[in-house]
């Protein structure tokens, strides 16, 4: 047999139980859009870091290459060691790797990179394959290498006359937008003996 005390308590457990308060949906709208945002700006730093990748990488292949043409240009005997140096070395003969931040040029008649000739010749550029994934099509990319510039420091390590520093820094501005520049730097030691 149903009795009025237990319709009234159906009723009452019914009318609790029929949804979220406006109150509740405000809260929930508000932790999500947070959420949402948080993971907007994961992808935009992602994005970003992606951009920038190539860039880094351009930059330390940029300083691999001058550092071999440095070692090479000792292996091969093509310049003395009194010549690896920077230019105002007071050493007889000269050295001959420019000072200061030059823009990336190709190599001039010497094959050295960072030299006096090097302003004679035409910008560096970067040739990648296109979508197709293949060299000397008519997709292929070129890139050209004008945000960047390169300095050579060659220094004498004390208390040898055999032993020099190395440091070669690749300076570039990360997107156009941005005010900054980023560095790469290498280093090594480069031996009068090969």
């Amino acid at each position: 047999m149903i009795t009025l005390s237990k319709i009234g308590r159906f009723r009452r457990a019914q009318s609790r139980e029929c949804g979220f308060s406006l109150l509740e949906v405000l809260i929930a709208t508000v932790v999500l859009t947070v959420g949402l945002v948080g993971v907007l700006s994961v992808f935009s730093v992602a994005i970003a870091t992606t951009q920038t990748s190539q860039q880094n990488l351009i930059a330390k292949q940029l300083a691999n290459n001058a550092m071999e043409s440095i070692f090479t240009a000792r292996n091969s005997n093509q310049v003395q060691w009194d010549e690896l140096q920077n230019v105002g070395a007071m050493t007889t003969p000269d050295g001959i790797f420019v000072t200061g931040f030059q823009p990336i040029n190709r190599p001039g008649a010497d094959g050295i990179y960072g030299t006096a000739d090097d302003a004679t010749d035409m910008p560096e550029v970067l040739n990648l394959a296109g979508p197709d994934g293949l060299m000397g099509t008519t997709d292929d990319q070129t890139i050209s290498l004008a945000g960047y510039q390169r300095q050579i420091e060659i220094d004498p390590v004390a208390g040898t006359d055999t032993l020099r520093t190395i440091t070669i820094t690749i300076q570039y501005t990360p997107r156009p937008q941005f005010s900054f520049k980023k560095s790469y730097v290498l280093q090594g030691y480069i031996s009068q003996y090969r």
